[in-house]
């Protein structure tokens, strides 16, 4: 049996890439799932493979899941029902293969040979794997977090809020505290000026 080896490459990291020899009469489905398997991704979205020319222009798409209504005549092929073989027209065929079109997950993959199949193997297999994948799903924080803010410990926060809180509760009630305070001063001035001159003529008749 004649096996197919692909080398695929992350269009946006050169240096990632994966040799994955698969057999002429396995499915585009089979193919998916090596490539998922060999840069540790879940596979757990939509995914196509193109067919290009030499230049990567994409041109027949053979598709994950079947999108299309029972009655579209240009129905898209779906990779558990299309065998390699019946795709591949050129010993050097070029190959476009999307994952999550959210994420636009985009690799290039080319056939770099025609092997003879080895007894023993289970195919597709990884044969060489080079670079370090990227993480399939990326931290992204929501709009609107202070990252700071984020970073501080609960506790520190809830102090903060204590503080704030006592503080405010201060600020409200300042301006009666400061009346009070005022009128006791008064008080104590008109104390003052009614007694005062009577002590300072005792201190004066001592004398």
């Amino acid at each position: 049996m004649a096996v197919y080896r692909f080398r695929v490459t992350f269009e946006d990291y050169d240096e990632v890439t994966r040799d994955i020899e698969i057999g002429y009469d396995q499915t585009f489905e089979d193919l998916h799932n090596a490539i998922q398997k060999s840069i540790g991704f879940d596979g757990k979205n939509m995914a196509s493979f193109y067919m290009t020319n030499d230049t990567w222009k994409k041109g027949k798409e053979i598709t994950l899941v079947d999108m299309s209504d029972d009655e579209d005549e240009s129905k898209i092929p779906i990779m558990s029902k299309s065998v390699l073989c019946d795709f591949i027209e050129d010993p050097h065929q070029k190959i476009i293969y999307i994952f999550d079109f959210m994420a636009m997950w985009t690799f290039q993959v080319e056939l770099i040979k025609i092997v003879q199949e080895e007894k023993g193997v289970k195919y597709p297999q990884c044969i060489k794997s080079v670079g370090v994948a990227p993480k399939q799903y990326k931290n992204i924080k929501a709009p609107g977090i202070d990252d700071e803010e984020d970073d501080e410990p609960k506790s520190k926060r809830k102090n903060k809020e204590k503080i704030f809180d006592a503080a405010e509760v201060f600020d409200e009630g300042g301006d009666d505290e400061d009346d009070e305070f005022g009128e006791e001063s008064e008080e104590e001035d008109e104390f003052g000026t009614e007694y005062g001159g009577e002590y300072d003529d005792n201190i004066r008749e001592d004398v």
